[in-house]
């Protein structure tokens, strides 16, 4: 997916991207930031938060603001030790790191949903982390 943000509403588009992320994630470390998000299971097959709320994160930790920018790149959470690679997804809910059952049998998950800690990695260690795992970024990105 790839949006293209106009200077007339440039100005509204981040202060709302910022009300989105100061009201999930706040400063942690070199590597990463801070938030709480309800997990709980989902039939998809890769974990995922919605869809909105993915491309506001994307615009807050890789955009720099200049013409058109890819805002669907993966993210990289921790959770409970695990990192986990995070698309977005139009069905689930604000606010929810949404994972697949068979992932969160492997993780330290009880009782889901359940409200949890989360860590998101910043951009330099996020793009370190996939390509890790293997992932290669489309070109243009």
């Amino acid at each position: 997916m790839i949006a293209v943000h106009f200077n007339l509403s440039r100005k509204a588009y981040q202060r709302a991207c910022a009300t989105v992320w100061h009201s999930m994630f706040e400063e942690f470390s070199a590597g990463y930031y801070f938030g709480r998000l309800l997990v709980e299971p989902f039939g998809g097959d890769r974990p995922a938060i919605q869809r909105d709320q993915h491309e506001r994160v994307n615009e807050h930790l890789y955009a720099d603001g200049d013409g058109v920018e890819r805002l669907d790149a993966p993210l990289v959470m921790k959770l409970d030790g695990h990192h986990v690679v995070v698309h977005g997804e139009e069905s689930v809910p604000e606010h929810t790191l949404a994972v697949p059952e068979d992932l969160l049998a492997e993780m330290d998950v009880e009782n889901p949903p359940t409200e949890r800690e989360v860590l998101l990695a910043k951009a330099d260690r996020a793009w370190q982390l996939l390509k890790l795992g293997g992932w290669d970024a489309p070109a243009g990105t």
